[in-house]
């Protein structure tokens, strides 16, 4: 979904967007990553989301689990990240991308309610290096839609966002390089992975910004 629909459905200005990276400054090492080599940084949280109303609440801070058959380095395993802080929860603009969100999952099942689950999310690349995405390669979420918006690329290359059917074929590759940028796919069907980052100017860090936001009806 290129970045002007995005823009034009959320009914914000570049002062808007500009305000929702800086939720990016303030985000915590994710030490599972670390643990496998990759410099990332990252918050979670969850809410739900009642379509009808467009009422979106935030839910009790809960470890992050994903399901069997859904990502291979983590599954079962109960990961504790930082908790979302207030300021973010708080944007105007959150609210904005789930509501959307919410309504392009619709499209793929009804459902009364959905669960959000929210991931702000910074890969570095590190100088003379590479940062990883998705270290777990070709992988589900175990969900109903997942989704990653693009909200800043910095000294970086790379970051090529693929979806695959079941069977391996690609059926969608593209680079997010404009912030507002938005990817989604039917994580029921489908699998998907991101291509290393690297620095632009090797001596330099580089590091790409998204929202990851996965969305799963609330009788699941």
């Amino acid at each position: 979904m290129p970045a002007v629909a995005v823009r034009a459905h959320c009914g914000a200005g570049e002062e808007d967007w500009a305000r929702f990276a800086t939720h990016w400054e303030d985000l915590a090492r994710d030490r599972y990553a670390s643990e496998r080599g990759t410099c990332r940084l990252r918050r979670y949280g969850q809410f739900s989301l009642t379509p009808a109303t467009g009422q979106l609440s935030r839910l009790p801070d809960t470890p992050f689990v994903q399901p069997d058959r859904s990502n291979p380095l983590y599954v079962d395993v109960d990961r504790h990240f930082d908790p979302l802080t207030d300021a973010f929860v708080a944007d105007p603009l959150l609210r904005s991308v789930v509501t959307l969100l919410g309504d392009l999952a619709g499209a793929l099942e009804p459902a009364a309610c959905w669960i959000a689950k929210v991931h702000p999310f910074r890969v570095v690349a590190p100088a003379g290096g590479e940062g990883q995405p998705t270290p777990e390669g070709r992988h589900r979420d175990g969900v109903t839609l997942v989704s990653s918006l693009l909200v800043g690329r910095y000294h970086a290359t790379g970051g090529r966002s693929a979806v695959f059917a079941p069977d391996g074929h690609e059926l969608l590759s593209a680079t997010l390089d404009e912030p507002a940028s938005l990817l989604v796919s039917d994580d029921r069907h489908t699998l998907h992975s991101v291509s290393p980052i690297r620095p632009l100017d090797p001596p330099r860090p580089g590091h790409r910004d998204v929202l990851v936001t996965t969305l799963t009806p609330a009788s699941q």
